[in-house]
């Protein structure tokens, strides 16, 4: 076995205890689970039937060849029994009401029609010890949850089934499958005797349910949100939603460090909270301190009956001083082993000072723009929520400055922002009160001036991407030789589906060209994402528990190693950056993509994210951390302006990239597509440049999300504007469909005005080419991979297709054929399949025209295959109702009977028709 061996079973294993130590257990009433042998179990709701593996858009359209939903992994359990009478009324009732797809891209319920509960079916499950009742969720891109029934509220039948189902039975467990936080009022008012969320789970999902549910495995996963009461109690809610601007006046309070400080009463589930099937005694000691650094020790015991794992966790409460702080903020946690019976085990958590200093924006400590510990007490805590932590020690700092830096990527429209003021000195009298944030002082265009210096342009010298690899020559002296339209099209990724590169991916960037390829640079692939590889073509790949699962286990030892199966994957696909992990903040619980990314905290969400980058790195394949920054809503996300406090941004919002790029040394980052702070992220300096290079250390390359805007300070973005992102360091346009057409943007016309510079261009391409360097696409170009290893890359065969009875169509005249494609089945995962017959050998193409109701950001490709060769992929995006098309190469024809295949990869895809054109004869060689 090679190096990069791909162990399946391995993968699957991993999955399957991340599924199962992200369930986090919230009630379990007189030891209703674990599930008990020989347990009669009646399982309600359509959900058990229809398992949401992940949420949609790029960040869970995996192509998988299976997925084990919760009711598949019960069926195969031999010590329960499951109530047949119930599931055939289900499945009856099913035929009848079938899954609602929507209609594609944004445009997908949120939840399933459930089944009314009977008195009949409540009869039927007359003889069940436990019922389970499976509530679900799904979300995506492009629409964020509602505060309506069906999204973040249940349906009055949702509600209805809990309500007469917990009223039966004594032992009623109810199962969230969901990507993200729901309202969870009907917990006390229905009072079922167990409930815990158990998220998307991937393709092995069910199978981690069934073991938490079996009690092959403790549940051990922790809220990574606070639960309020009401969707009002969130500090976020008077300023989430809005069309055109959201002012952050939350600031720095976000989730728990909002409720811990000022509204512990509407708390109904704390963050960081989770049961076990046993107990576990925590004691712990601040154990030594030093200028940079403080030691936790704790002994956490289990007193229990049963093995288990706990998470310790370390907050700080800080003195409040001249910026006031949150009263908790997680500064460390630590996952003991799987502890059995009264065993104990001495975790030591090692935290430096600077996880909880604090950032001055304004001066009123008299150090504007810099990270301090401001003096006073501080105060540590350790438990296993937030809530129940209890005070282990204290220190008395001095005043201090740890970091110095610069004003960077502040708001350019004034607001007020949440500031705890003491009263009396007394921390219970805090109120709520309102501060001005300060606004930007200093132009980004200022610190621009710091330009690189311009490699002089020498034309082609002989030297090649290969000679700087092997520090035959420098980088400079390579780039010297690229003229300005080679740093353009460097500039460029071409996608989705490029046929450069591994099909059905995201895009394809560096040797895109006959100019760049010419000097060695090889064409290096990216793909989609966050929970799994996603391949258009409808090549299968491995579906992963989602960001929100991730983030609730609290184990960056299992996700790290999850990651290490993810970058060998990448690997053997010929795929050298995964566009995820997903690393925004769930500032509100409405954000329709929250379930991508991990948590309300930024310490826990950038740990997280730091073990993925790990992980993959093991295989040379590497993450692409976004979105950069404040993607927290999709509702018009590409055009409603964010206003956040620099404190804010850097003490919350860019955290978890901070720590991903810090301690997993990450080489790949996205933009968003939206504006903060008057500049649209792909094109703001500030951000790209001055935080991300100047202050972390980054060295990797930055690409803008697929099709994003940027813009001039004071202008409107337009699709047209890419020459900002080329001064920004946003090294990467993603994505055109041929990075040689110079009047694609505005970037030659600004170059030539001398608007932008050649330099910065180098400079980017310097990125570009240096990731290029490090990946498996360079390892390909020099052909140094193993023998061992190519036998064990995938190939893609073809599919197993079974032609049987097809129709065969007969060119009309001199080869061309167009076949009306209108009447077919076009949802995802559907194929067209059709015959061709011919006289005419030779060079084919192809015209697909569809249509689409769908907005222009809908990914909604079509593949094209000949006798089973995958030929093109046409990579539609919606049109809004208007008629498209796109073309593609064939190949040659060199028998009478062809047949072509569409393969349909996502829903709201209207296909037309496909014309075939014959293009040219071909010259037999004989």
């Amino acid at each position: 076995m090679g190096q990069y061996t791909l162990d399946m079973d391995k993968y699957v294993a991993l999955a399957r205890q991340v599924a199962a130590e992200g369930c986090v257990l919230l009630k379990n009433d007189d030891e209703t689970l674990p599930l008990r042998k020989n347990d009669k179990v009646a399982v309600f709701g359509r959900i058990a039937h229809t398992y949401y593996k992940s949420g949609l858009g790029s960040g869970g359209l995996v192509n998988t060849r299976y997925v084990v939903g919760i009711l598949d992994a019960l069926k195969q359990e031999e010590n329960i029994k499951l109530n047949e009478q119930v599931l055939e009324i289900y499945e009856d009732w099913i035929k009848d009401h079938p899954f609602d797809n929507g209609i594609g891209w944004g445009r997908v319920p949120w939840c399933q029609e459930e089944m009314p509960v009977t008195d009949g079916l409540l009869e039927a499950a007359d003889d069940a010890d436990v019922a389970i009742v499976v509530v679900g969720r799904t979300a995506g891109e492009d629409q964020d949850n509602h505060n309506n029934q069906g999204s973040y509220l249940l349906t009055d039948v949702e509600y209805d089934m809990i309500k007469k189902v917990s009223d039966r039975f004594e032992r009623t467990v109810v199962l969230l499958n969901v990507g993200n936080i729901i309202d969870m009022k009907w917990v006390d008012e229905i009072n079922p005797a167990a409930v815990m969320y158990v998220w998307q789970g991937g393709q092995e999902g069910g199978n981690g349910v069934a073991d938490v549910l079996t009690g092959r495995v403790s549940p051990c996963g922790k809220l990574t949100d606070t639960i309020a009461t009401d969707i009002s109690d969130y500090p976020s809610a008077p300023y989430f939603g809005d069309e055109k601007v959201n002012f952050y006046g939350e600031d720095i309070y976000v989730g728990y460090r909002y409720f811990e400080t000022f509204a512990k009463k509407n708390v109904l589930y704390p963050f960081g909270f989770g049961l076990s099937y046993t107990d576990f005694d925590v004691k712990a000691t601040l154990e030594g301190y030093d200028e940079d650094n403080i030691q936790i020790s704790a002994t956490v015991k289990n007193c229990g009956m049963m093995k288990g794992r706990e998470v310790v966790q370390v907050y700080v409460n800080p003195p409040q001083g001249e910026l006031g702080k949150p009263l908790r903020s997680l500064i460390g946690f630590a996952k003991t082993k799987e502890l059995a019976p009264c065993e104990s085990e001495i975790i030591e958590i090692t935290i430096p000072k600077y996880t909880y200093a604090s950032y001055d924006d304004s001066g009123v400590t008299g150090y504007k723009s810099c990270y301090l510990l401001e003096e006073g007490l501080y105060e540590f805590y350790v438990g296993t929520d937030v809530r129940s932590a209890g005070k282990v020690g204290e220190i008395n700092e001095d005043f201090r400055v740890l970091q110095r830096l610069q004003e960077a990527y502040a708001p350019t429209e004034a607001f007020s922002r949440i500031k705890p003021m003491p009263k009396d000195g007394s921390i219970d009298e805090y109120g709520v009160y309102f501060e001005p944030v300060p606004t930007r002082t200093v132009d980004w265009r200022d610190r621009r001036i710091d330009f690189p210096i311009e490699i002089p342009y020498t034309g082609d010298q002989g030297i090649r991407l290969s000679d700087v690899f092997y520090e035959r020559t420098t980088m400079d002296e390579f780039v010297a030789q690229l003229s300005d339209e080679d740093l353009i099209c460097l500039f460029r990724g071409e996608g989705m589906c490029s046929p450069k590169v591994t099909p059905g991916t995201a895009a394809a960037f560096g040797g895109t060209t006959e100019s760049l390829r010419n000097f060695g640079i090889p064409a290096t692939c990216c793909s989609d994402g966050p929970s799994g590889i996603r391949m258009d073509v409808g090549t299968k790949a491995f579906s992963l528990p989602n960001g929100t699962m991730l983030g609730a286990t609290f184990d960056l030892e299992l996700v790290e190693e999850l990651y290490t199966m993810t970058g060998l994957e990448l690997r053997r696909n010929r795929i050298d950056a995964l566009l995820g992990p997903g690393l925004n903040i769930h500032r509100h619980p409405l954000n329709g993509r929250n379930f991508e990314y991990v948590s309300e905290d930024p310490l826990l969400t950038g740990k997280i994210g730091a073990a993925q980058i790990k992980g993959m790195d093991k295989s040379s394949c590497t993450g692409t951390i976004k979105h950069f920054c404040g993607n927290n809503q999709e509702f018009k996300r590409r055009s409603a302006m964010g206003y956040v406090s620099e404190r804010a941004l850097r003490e919350i919002y860019l955290k978890g990239f901070e720590i991903c790029v810090k301690e997993a040394h990450a080489r790949s980052v996205m933009t968003t597509y939206g504006p903060i702070n008057g500049l649209w992220t792909a094109g703001s300096y500030d951000l790209n440049t001055t935080i991300l290079r100047k202050e972390w250390g980054f060295d990797g390359i930055v690409m803008s999300d697929w099709w994003a805007d940027a813009n001039y300070e004071g202008e409107d973005a337009t699709p047209f504007m890419h020459a900002p992102m080329v001064m920004a360091q946003n090294d990467l346009f993603m994505v055109c469909e041929d990075a040689t057409n110079m009047e694609l943007d505005d970037v030659l016309p600004r170059l030539d005005a001398g608007e932008i510079f050649r330099c910065e261009l180098q400079r980017n391409a310097k990125n570009i080419l240096g990731f290029i360097l490090k990946s498996p696409a360079m390892l390909y170009e020099l052909d140094l991979i193993s023998d061992e290893e190519k036998a064990e890359i995938r190939e893609y065969a073809r599919e197993d297709d079974t032609i049987g009875d097809i129709t065969y169509f007969t060119d009309e005249n001199d080869g061309d054929l167009t076949v009306d494609l209108t009447g077919y089945d076009m949802c995802k995962g559907s194929s067209i399949l059709f015959g061709y017959v011919t006289d005419k050998f030779g060079y084919y193409d192809a015209t697909v025209t569809a249509t689409s109701d769908l907005e222009e950001l809908a990914q909604l490709p079509v593949s094209v295959s000949v006798n089973g060769d995958l030929k093109f992929t046409a990579a539609f995006r919606g049109s809004r109702g208007e008629t498209v098309s796109q073309s593609g190469d064939l190949g040659v024809f060199l028998g009478k009977r062809q047949y072509i295949k569409l393969y349909i990869g996502a829903d709201g895809i209207n296909l037309k028709a496909i014309r075939l054109k014959f293009r040219g004869e071909y010259d037999f060689p004989y």
